[in-house]
């Protein structure tokens, strides 16, 4: 089937909903996501959005803490734009019914302003500890208010639709998007999708790690399509691995937020005694790479699996009241942190690198947009300064529609004929076990070997396994007719080669990034982008 619109957009988390919100206003719209409309990135996200929103804070304070947490690598104007356009965004937000906390005060513009890592100011609105849960709910509300906009549950991404595929087109010097072909998981159809403009929002890739605070969700299909399209991906090296993350035989990926740090919570080994005062002066408030390198560090020395995450010292009554949700959820595994110290260790959790953007989030392909975590824009550098990334998805967003309504009056395309699906006679596969095996074997690969501690022989041996696993993946995927499991196989060993190739490239350490053969920050030649593609993987093309 096919089916026309004039927004595709994959991805229903907050910045393909506040997007499409907006679209709606111009045209049609079409939300492409993989399970239920609510799973997402967005709606795990505890903490909140950061912005300047207290009298005694400044944008200039936000700037420079954003900067110093991206080790050398943010664009300054960026950074500046993000920063400033903050409040106008959370104002939106506002509008369209977040209810994000409060104090007690009478006064209802005052809002519980949170302090997280590398934070100079408290500046993190919230929604208790379940605020990205709080935004979709509203996002999804406001969305079902717009009849232009269609969401497609339970749809997958396969690959974008170039309109230099399309027979009798010659590739010209910018690639130009017309859509996508896309997976119905519950009928096993793939539907070819045409739009004027395709806004990539898929989110991050931390399932390509074993450990991990992401959804199932999270396999990367973005980046992994708009690399396959020739579009330039950069800074994939720093992935970003969150320090607390739940340890327990029957929790699953659960992130226990920085906001414990930000009130007051100690990071302990098991002995009782505090260790990061050895490793940044603001001890358990350093930024996030720091404190998840330090409990690595840590960890490699005792010999022990887990490290304390302790807030019992504060008011019970406080604890609950501001973590509920960690509360009844580490309550649920028997530990009751308003006495017991939490088991934490570090999980991947987000990218900093991603699909190469301009200012308004457009990539090297025509018509072809990426916001949110799926895209890399210069905001987080080396390292993102916690709580950023909500924020950066509905700037970029907001900016993104900007750019396309500039354009969308004009943009009348001459009939093309797309190709519906090929086959290519492809059959039903009866070994599911190889899917299974080589997505095991992707995700422990890169723990072992590209995790938060990398070194030139560990980088060499992931990129052999890796590269030897996508040869057999993509004879599978050439043979067998085509399911979720198999293009989200696909995609995390797509996205894995892509971390690696990145990581090659840095010979340096700098904020994500640590290697052991290369221990220091080299600003002399490397204080640019990694920035690879398809047609360039070694990286020639540096910005």
């Amino acid at each position: 089937m096919e089916i026309t619109t004039d927004f595709l957009i994959l991805g229903s988390g907050i910045a393909g909903l506040s997007f499409a919100i907006k679209a709606a206003d111009l045209g049609t719209v079409a939300i492409v996501t993989k399970k239920e409309k609510s799973e997402s990135n967005t709606n795990m996200a505890q903490g909140g959005i950061a912005a300047v929103y207290d009298k005694e804070d400044r944008f200039e304070y936000h700037i420079n803490d954003t900067i110093a947490s991206g080790a050398g690598l943010c664009k300054e104007e960026v950074v500046r734009f993000v920063v400033v356009d903050g409040p106008e965004r959370i104002k939106e937000l506002l509008e369209w019914g977040v209810e994000f906390t409060r104090t007690g005060d009478d006064d209802a513009s005052h809002y519980d302003l949170g302090r997280e890592g590398g934070h100079s100011m408290r500046r993190v609105l919230h929604a208790r500890d379940l605020t990205g849960q709080e935004i979709e709910r509203a996002l999804h509300e406001k969305a079902s208010l717009k009849r232009n906009i269609d969401i497609f549950e339970n749809h997958i991404g396969i690959d974008l639709i170039l309109e230099s595929a399309i027979p009798g087109r010659e590739k010209g010097p910018r690639q130009k998007c017309l859509g996508a072909y896309i997976l119905d998981t519950d009928r096993n159809q793939i539907h070819t999708f045409k739009a004027k403009f395709v806004i990539l929002a898929t989110g991050g890739s931390g399932k390509v790690y074993l450990i991990t605070t992401n959804p199932d969700i999270a396999t990367g299909d973005g980046i992994a399509m708009a690399y396959r399209a020739g579009a330039f991906i950069a800074n994939m090296e720093f992935i970003q691995f969150h320090p607390t993350c739940l340890y327990h035989p029957e929790a699953k990926s659960y992130l226990i937020s920085e906001a414990l740090r930000g009130e007051g919570g100690l990071l302990r080994l098991k002995d009782g005694s505090t260790f990061m005062e050895k490793y940044h002066p603001m001890k358990s408030l350093a930024p996030r790479d720091i404190v998840a390198k330090a409990i690595d560090t840590e960890l490699k020395k005792s010999g022990d699996e887990y490290v304390l995450l302790d807030i019992t010292h504060k008011d019970r009554d406080f604890i609950i009241s501001r973590f509920p949700n960690i509360h009844n959820r580490c309550l649920a595994f028997g530990i009751d942190i308003t006495r017991d110290p939490i088991p934490v260790v570090p999980a991947a959790h987000y990218q900093c690198g991603g699909v190469s953007t301009d200012h308004y989030g457009e990539t090297n392909i025509e018509r072809l947009f990426a916001c949110g975590e799926v895209a890399c824009t210069g905001l987080h550098g080396a390292n993102r300064l916690a709580s950023n990334s909500l924020l950066e998805a509905v700037v970029f967003a907001h900016r993104s529609f900007v750019r396309i309504a500039e354009k969308f009056p004009a943009t009348k395309d001459e009939p093309i004929p797309i190709l519906p699906w090929d086959p290519r006679g492809a059959t039903e596969s009866d070994e599911s076990i190889v899917v299974a095996h080589n997505w095991d074997e992707v995700r422990r690969c890169m723990g072992n070997y590209v995790g938060i501690v990398r070194s030139n022989k560990r980088l060499e041996r992931a990129h052999r396994r890796i590269d030897l696993i996508s040869r057999e993946i993509d004879e599978y995927y050439r043979n067998f007719i085509v399911t979720r499991d198999l293009i989200e196989l696909r995609n995390i060993a797509t996205v894995a080669k892509i971390i690696i190739q990145c990581a090659r490239i840095r010979k340096e350490s700098r904020g994500l990034h640590y290697n052991i053969d290369y221990p220091e920050k080299d600003d002399r030649l490397w204080l640019n982008d990694t920035v690879i593609s398809k047609d360039q993987p070694t990286g020639n093309e540096m910005q």
